[in-house]
């Protein structure tokens, strides 16, 4: 088999000796796309498996966790929360607006064929500085690929996160999440475990777009990938709407056996994955299959990644019924095959079997990878001198692009549609009412890749545990993760050590935290020829809120109210924003995580704000003390007075350093014995700070700025 060949399919040539050895005979070019899409590293994950296995993925809520669409935890009155991460980073280097707009939708379908009704969207971004056009173009078309597609689907994008770095440059980070709702008994698992049922391609045509996706998103981008990149696909979130109420119409119907969607290596994943799951085989004849373009050869279909497309699997008996649902919603549906108990896949075209591949050889049959894994000495952090005038710095720093009000962003989103927002994007966690119940669903993503940069393994459990205290901060209890791990060129030794010890700091903090992994995705090779993007591993958590009434908001509420600092400070500086404001070379130690101090906070923020003492609480986190404290001044429109604040630590360390499991909080001058006995039982250390009221943000003789000035820094524009 010549170099090129297995190039085009992104295979090794170790993977093709073994491809031979498994059929006997060397595969024709269908089965070797097929197992060229399957085996890559974007839909096997070959190299990071292994590793995975060590996340907790089981706990006495899970309803479903890794291995389906998405993951489904238990949250009370015969509901289940279904949600995922995905990321779509190669597609939106490429076409910025469709590949964007076509990983919500993508994460909208695993969403619904779990049979739930897809109820918020989120997402985490990271970008190149905005002064280079090439990332301004980036970042403006995902933002509104993002905005278009949820917007026109009718799902309210209700939080994320975006990050600048030039570690981004040219390799933007673009990871959705999606979160929905079903009946226990509606909740729908993707197996074909019936010979004889119907297979149906639903949805839209099938085209030339997206072929070797799959491939393309496993391999750096170099100029070498660049001139096999394949055509992004194009989103249509208005057929995607139709494609969603026929599949929950479905869903109800006796008779139907499996719903999937068809995502990365199109119906050759879909076909594979839901046989292979039921144990038996399945047959399917491209002949049957609409397409959109003419000439398209076999292999063009079993490999487009064509979007707005299930592959729905009945029994015979019941496909008049689901015809006339697709009838209903407009929709075409083509019957396509059929189960099997031959344990195979085994593609026709005009009644010629042109391949034909065992599903464990296809699914589970690539060799896991375990590169050289290299672990870089982690130096002391340096000493920083002192620079410039508090005041001054904080002005400078929240205004910064990482700092500054996500509101030019979020604005474009509709995150009020459906009804159910409750709290909106901009803020520690969203919030979404729980239809027909009191509860509420906390939301958010988070993941620091500066922290990750430093030391993987705290980096990962900063991010877990800051996920888990936006959470908390709303009075919700954290329940559940899912996570996006967006990393480089595993090949490469210090990457595959960062990867490594990543997944070693997120299974210790979910274990601390009993918090089940029950989804996720994994996406390497992002770099380019250039540069290596920063690791990047991000966080989607899940909290439940059992009384909405009772959430606690994040900022400043009335005049007098009293303000303390929950939790403990460090010279810790290292990551921070405020030393890349200062131009400084990233290095050092990242703040540590001790998550025992996270256990007995998060206690202590659910056992307040239960009890109705707390007036509000906000994260401290990026950019450290004071600029958490500046937006719960900004978010609840009123000043702070706050006396000379001395600390164990140096004044910059104070202000900006950005040690771990810190929250602020608010409280009326008459619950304060409460408060401090509450603190005192949970162990957690209580700093007070000062007093609500005013029109300044006054911090004894360092600080003194008008609220409407700091607003106006905050919202600097993009």
């Amino acid at each position: 088999m010549r170099r090129a060949q297995l190039d085009a399919v992104a295979l090794e040539e170790d993977e093709y000796r073994t491809i031979v050895r498994a059929l006997g005979r060397d595969p024709n070019d269908l089965e070797l796309g097929m197992l060229g899409a399957l085996w890559s590293e974007h839909c096997s994950y070959k190299t990071s498996k292994a590793l995975l296995r060590q996340l907790p993925t089981e706990g006495p809520h899970v309803l479903q966790g890794p291995g389906e669409n998405a993951g489904a935890v238990d949250i009370g009155d015969g509901l289940a929360v279904v949600f995922k991460i995905e990321s779509h980073n190669h597609p939106s280097a490429i076409e910025p607006y469709q590949g964007a707009a076509t990983g919500v939708g993508g994460i909208l379908r695993d969403v619904f064929a779990m049979g739930a009704r897809p109820i918020a969207i989120l997402n985490a971004l990271r970008f190149g500085p905005l002064d280079e056009g090439r990332n301004r173009h980036l970042f403006q078309g995902v933002v509104a690929g993002i905005g278009g597609y949820g917007n026109c689907f009718g799902c309210p994008t209700v939080g994320g996160e975006v990050y600048f770095d030039r570690g981004y440059a040219d390799n933007p980070i673009v990871n959705a999440m999606c979160v929905g709702l079903v009946e226990h008994h509606r909740l729908r698992r993707a197996k074909a475990d019936r010979p004889g049922d119907v297979v149906l391609l639903v949805g839209a045509d099938t085209g030339r777009d997206g072929i070797h996706g799959a491939t393309f998103a496993s391999v750096e981008m170099d100029e070498r990938s660049a001139s096999r990149r394949p055509a992004v696909q194009v989103g249509n979130p208005f057929l995607e709407k139709l494609l969603c109420e026929a599949c929950l119409r479905l869903n109800q119907l006796d008779g139907v056996t499996a719903i999937q969607d068809l995502g990365a290596a199109g119906l050759t994943s879909a076909a594979s994955e839901l046989a292979h799951r039921g144990r038996r085989g399945i047959d399917i004849d491209v002949d049957r299959v609409s397409r959109r373009e003419q000439g398209m050869s076999a292999y063009e279909v079993m490999l487009s990644e064509s979007q707005e497309r299930m592959l729905v699997v009945v029994r015979p008996e019941a496909e008049a019924a689901a015809r006339q649902i697709f009838d209903h919603f407009e929709l075409h549906a083509d019957r396509v095959g059929s189960v099997t108990s031959t344990g195979r896949i085994r593609i026709r075209d005009a009644g010629v079997v042109v391949a034909d591949v065992p599903l464990k050889t296809l699914v589970d049959g690539v060799p896991l990878r375990s590169p050289a894994a290299a672990f870089p000495d982690k130096p002391a952090s340096p000493v920083w001198p002192s620079v410039g005038e508090p005041e001054a710095i904080l002005l400078d720093l929240i205004a910064r692009p990482n700092l500054r009000s996500r509101r030019p962003i979020y604005r474009t989103y509709d995150h009020q549609v459906q009804d159910n927002t409750v709290v909106g994007p901009g803020f520690d966690a969203a919030l979404l009412r729980v239809p027909g119940t009191h509860k509420a669903l906390a939301l958010t993503t988070d993941g620091n890749p500066w922290y990750v940069a430093l030391d993987p393994y705290e980096g990962t459990k900063a991010a877990v545990a800051e996920a888990a205290r936006n959470i908390t901060c709303t009075g919700a209890r954290p329940i559940a993760v899912t996570n996006c791990l967006n990393f480089g060129n595993p090949e490469r030794p210090q990457v595959f050590g960062q990867l490594q010890e990543s997944m070693r700091g997120m299974a210790d903090a979910c274990r601390a935290f009993e918090l089940p992994v029950v989804s996720g995705n994994v996406s390497l090779y992002n770099e380019t020829s250039e540069r290596n993007i920063p690791p990047t591993p991000v966080i989607g958590m899940v909290g439940l809120l059992g009384e909405v009434s009772a959430r606690c908001p994040a900022g400043f509420q009335d005049d007098g109210d009293l303000v303390f600092l929950l939790g403990e400070t460090r010279e810790e500086l290292a990551g921070s924003e405020y030393l890349r404001l200062l131009g400084a070379k990233l290095e050092g130690r990242p703040p540590i995580v001790s998550l025992e101090m996270e256990r007995r906070l998060q206690a202590a923020l659910l056992d307040s704000i239960g009890r109705g003492v707390l007036r509000c609480a906000h994260d401290v986190a990026d950019g450290g003390l004071l600029i958490a404290l500046a937006e719960s001044a900004l978010f609840g429109g009123r000043g702070l007075r706050c006396p000379g604040i001395v600390g164990p630590v140096s004044r910059e360390a104070f202000y900006f350093g950005e040690s771990q499991g810190r929250v602020i909080v608010s409280v009326a001058p008459r619950r304060v014995p409460e408060l401090q006995k509450l603190m005192t039982h949970h162990h957690v250390p209580l700093h007070a700070i000062g007093v609500v009221g005013g029109e300044d943000f006054q911090l004894g003789l360092d600080i003194r700025i008008p609220l409407d000035t700091l607003r106006a820094a905050w919202e600097t524009p993009f």
